[in-house]
């Protein structure tokens, strides 16, 4: 059985499509689980309660944690340790190997290419949160207690996606509106295209040998300004070139009024600065080539379209 926790955002549903390549047992569990393959086996739970996490991940042989929480930092800070606790616990209790689906926050600002050897520096509260998760699942496995791996996504986009560029870019567009950047156009930016991530967490999940390290997801190394990946958007949309620039002092403002963009602002940092990300490691082990940022704009228009 391979399971994973947080089944219904999108990494969880994309990664439970690539299961189906590794076994015909699979386990989604959510609040509210839904199938993704015709075979899956649901489990509702919430994974603050030690009971359902017991319950949930009982009897499986991986279980990958893709969950989501709201985009709050009191509700990281109480929740996410817990959470990650429980999975832990659960995991010991089963021998089950774990995989972790994490972003970058805990490298904080970082001058050159984030890799996995990029020391953990956080300089944000929701980073600091994810700094002590990414400790409490590798201090396990130094211990020799847990089979682990912590696999890091850069900034997402891609169909149905939660994202910045997706909300500024993809989501106006399909509206009829002019996109929109954050803070600084000029700077080269990472992404990393959905499906590519989920595809990773699958192979890597199912590699004996990729556990008890980080792994990066492929993500297409070269990076572009933000004036170049929506020119490439305009392109590859038919759409007219042309985009405003949200600035800091702007955003501060809409965040009186916004709890999400106010939650926001202590991540500027990330496009104040270039932000550059390395999956050179994945993509030596595996011979994995990322999706070109051409195909994969090209192919998320084409699903947003549909």
């Amino acid at each position: 059985m391979q399971t994973i926790l947080g089944s219904t955002g999108i990494i969880g549903r994309l990664t439970a499509m690539e299961l189906v390549k590794y076994t015909d047992k699979i386990r989604l569990v959510s609040r509210n689980p839904k199938k993704v393959n015709s075979g899956d086996e649901l489990v509702n739970a919430v994974l603050t309660d030690i009971s359902q996490v017991r319950n949930a991940v009982n009897g499986s042989e991986i279980v990958y944690v893709t969950a989501g929480l709201k985009y709050n930092t009191k509700v990281w800070e109480a929740q996410w340790p817990l959470i990650i606790k429980n999975v832990i616990s659960a995991c010991m209790e089963n021998k089950s190997k774990l995989v972790f689906f994490d972003n970058v926050y805990a490298l904080g600002l970082v001058k050159g290419r984030m890799g996995e050897d990029t020391p953990l520096n956080p300089v944000s509260k929701k980073g600091q949160v994810r700094k002590i998760i990414n400790e409490l699942i590798m201090d396990e496995v130094e211990k020799g207690n847990l089979d682990a791996l912590i696999i890091r996504s850069a900034d997402f986009y891609g169909h149905d996606t939660l994202s910045f560029v997706n909300a500024m870019i993809f989501d106006r567009m399909i509206k009829g509106k002019k996109p929109q950047w954050l803070v600084n156009d000029k700077l080269k930016h990472s992404f990393t295209y959905t499906p590519d991530a989920a595809k990773a967490t699958a192979l890597l999940g199912n590699t004996p040998s990729a556990y008890n390290q980080a792994w990066h997801a492929p993500s297409d190394r070269n990076a572009l300004t933000g004036k170049e990946f929506i020119e490439l958007c305009c392109d590859a949309a038919g759409y007219p070139k042309g985009y405003s620039v949200i600035s800091k002092s702007m955003l501060k403002l809409i965040g009186i009024f916004n709890s999400f963009i106010k939650e926001s602002i202590e991540m500027l940092y990330q496009n104040e600065y270039e932000y550059l990300f390395d999956s050179s490691k994945i993509e030596k082990a595996f011979n994995f080539k990322p999706t070109t940022y051409l195909n994969g704009i090209t192919e998320t228009f084409k699903l947003l379209k549909n």
